[in-house]
């Protein structure tokens, strides 16, 4: 029969691995659609077989980080709750957490206006020639690369504040 004090320790083992793995999965997943699917695709010149993989691989993508941010969601308070910590009493966290914290809030923000409004923007832009798109929607076309790489940096930024926060 297992102690309580082991079962303790693996159940904190068990929310640590799976948060991990969350954090693991959605930050691997934008890095290898910035780092190597989106850069075919502008390498082949937006090819239309080309943009529907990258379409593809995207929303399939979705779908993993939606359940990544709701494993984060659900493992976070509860590895905060072992530390002594509640997501309720914010004037006890380290430093650490409140960035760390304050970079998931940022994170999600940015997901959700890539993923419910620029992203279907794009689509629809994308659809219309170059010549007959305003100047809004052209320079929205250029600059729109720019969000998911925000995203990634951001991403990148709430690992460090992790492993900080891990070491203190």
């Amino acid at each position: 029969m297992i102690g309580s004090d082991r079962l303790v320790s693996f159940f904190h083992l068990l929310l640590l691995w799976l948060h991990l793995i969350a954090a693991i999965t959605w930050i691997g997943g934008m890095v290898f659609l910035s780092a190597v699917l989106a850069p075919l695709v502008r390498q082949r010149k937006a090819a239309p077989e080309f943009m529907a993989l990258f379409r593809t691989a995207a929303l399939r993508f979705r779908l993993v980080v939606y359940g990544a941010i709701a494993l984060l969601l659900g493992t976070g308070p509860l590895l905060l709750h072992e530390r002594g910590l509640s997501l309720f009493d914010p004037h006890r966290w380290p430093t650490v957490l409140r960035v760390k914290l304050g970079l998931v809030v940022v994170l999600l923000i940015l997901t959700v206006v890539h993923d419910l409004i620029l992203g279907p923007r794009m689509r629809t832009i994308s659809a219309i020639s170059d010549a007959a798109r305003s100047p809004w929607e052209r320079t929205l076309m250029r600059t729109s690369a720019w969000l998911p790489r925000l995203s990634l940096l951001v991403a990148l930024a709430v690992l460090w504040a992790a492993a900080a926060l891990a070491r203190s």
